[in-house]
């Protein structure tokens, strides 16, 4: 049984999400520094992906009614 892409963009959506909660609680003196940049941009991807995933599930909804 495969996974349907609106599972998979729900599961990248709360990994983005978890990542930007630890980015804003490893937060010390500043932003700028390299544990939260890093987790801001895994946080980045996870949503870009969530987004694409999001996309691909419409489409597949809009060319089964057709």
């Amino acid at each position: 049984m495969s996974t349907s892409p609106k599972t998979m963009a729900i599961f990248y959506f709360i990994m983005g999400l978890l990542f930007t909660f630890i980015a804003t609680q490893t937060v010390e003196d500043t932003v700028w520094s390299f544990p939260t940049i890093l987790l801001a941009i895994f946080a980045t991807l996870d949503f870009g992906v969530s987004i694409r995933l999001m996309s691909i599930h419409f489409r597949l909804k809009h060319k089964k009614k057709k």
